[in-house]
């Protein structure tokens, strides 16, 4: 590695209980890369982090102008006082990045992806439409504009149904769901379309039964001429919530079908970069199915790592300093555990009886996403997180009774 040229971790939002960025920061920060990264405040897990040398407490919603959003981190590159290499955490800012590159460049090492590409594989309707032009199969998506273009798709479609926001940026200005939302019904669809506003902000797709589906994770690190130099395949095992949120346990297992698969469609839209690539395969036509394309680092990308050593976090590092990325097979059968919703997505999934037949007997090797031997305060941090909301409720109720007795 060329420990000259640090990293940093780019987020927007609020969000702070994100192992992702924390695995990010060990990742590198192991190997002697100076880290820095953009937090809420300064007791956020990452900004506690051993190996980080800066917290830059910069709170931000993802509804600021962008060239706001642009000035902040030319501020934030400024402090750094070297050109550092920018790995974001989430779609907003994977999107400015690529959009503002011209400018960033100055400051930040940044793969040379298309400007507007990002934006439309972030896109839930843009995804879709790349899906079909490609011949990648993907669950039918349908962008209603109007109250009366939901009326119509009620009328017609198989229920149940997902109801997703369509763009990144949309999502922090004016969120027509909390996240994906499995629709059970045309009433129940009506009764919430009847909240957006204009329609406009929300996708409608094809649900694909659990009893009949598997949800597969590749995560790659892409060169400038759209292939792969490091690409690795998982299958989760668990999320939270339930088959619709973030990976709470997976394991890697080799798939070359999809592998080769998502290589195929990385290479025919011309994407650079590292990517998180969703897949659920359905049994019943044996198809693998394409439900997010994230151009960004995964939140548990540190599942995956080559016999060599080489993450997707390392590998952008490594070519954007000029160095080659060694090429390696992927480590078969280790794990990855999120501690803190692995738990009620285990007794989720029990009730529900959901299994999948790939997983290994035995794990070879067990990554978890907070605690760590060499850095053990953003588990802490992560636990002082969780508590508070339950603190909170216990001196709440405790008052009430109080009042209650003293009137």
């Amino acid at each position: 590695m060329d420990r000259s040229v640090p990293g940093l971790i780019l987020k927007i939002g609020d969000y702070p209980l994100h192992h992702g960025g924390v695995g990010a920061i060990r990742s590198l920060g192991r190997l002697g890369v100076p880290m820095y990264a953009v937090t809420e405040d300064r007791f956020t897990p990452a900004a506690l982090s051993r190996y980080l040398c800066r917290a830059f407490v910069w709170p931000t919603t993802g509804r600021e102008p962008p060239e706001r959003l642009v000035e902040g981190l030319l501020r934030v590159g400024r402090r750094i006082g070297r050109r550092a290499v920018l790995f974001p955490t989430d779609e907003e800012a994977a999107v400015l990045v690529a959009e503002h590159a011209d400018v960033l460049g100055e400051l930040f090492l940044v793969p040379g992806v298309p400007a507007g590409l990002p934006r439309r594989l972030a896109s839930k309707q843009g995804l879709y439409d790349l899906c079909v032009a490609h011949g990648v199969p993907a669950p039918v998506t349908v962008a209603p504009a109007t109250y009366a273009d939901v009326e119509r798709f009620a009328a017609e479609a198989a229920f149940p149904v997902v109801a997703k926001n369509r763009e990144a940026f949309g999502r922090r200005h004016h969120p027509a769901v909390p996240g994906t939302t499995r629709v059970a019904g045309p009433a129940e669809l009506l009764r919430m379309a009847r909240g957006w506003d204009g329609c406009g902000g929300v996708v409608l797709q094809e649900y694909l039964p659990r009893a009949s589906a598997e949800d597969w994770i590749v995560h790659a690190y892409v060169d400038t001429t759209s292939v792969p130099v490091a690409l690795f395949t998982g299958v989760k095992v668990r999320s939270w919530p339930p088959h619709a949120g973030m990976t709470a346990h997976a394991y890697v297992v080799e798939n070359p079908e999809l592998a080769e698969l998502a290589a195929g469609f990385i290479r025919n839209v011309g994407f650079t970069g590292i990517a998180d690539l969703d897949w659920r395969y359905d049994r019943r036509d044996g198809r693998y199915k394409l439900l997010d394309f994230n151009p960004r680092m995964g939140a548990q990308f540190r599942l995956f790592e080559s016999a060599a050593g080489v993450d997707v976090v390392r590998a952008q590092h490594l070519e954007l300093t000029g160095r080659a990325v060694p090429r390696a097979a992927q480590r078969a059968g280790h794990r990855f555990v999120v501690e803190n919703i692995d738990l009620p997505a285990y007794v989720a999934y029990r009730r529900s009886g959901y299994t999948t037949p790939h997983v290994p007997r035995r794990a070879s090797g067990t990554e978890l996403a907070w605690l760590a031997r060499d850095d053990l305060k953003p588990f802490f941090g992560m636990l002082a997180r969780l508590a508070r909301p339950a603190v909170r409720h216990v001196l709440r109720q405790t008052g009430q009774r109080w009042r209650m007795r003293h009137g």
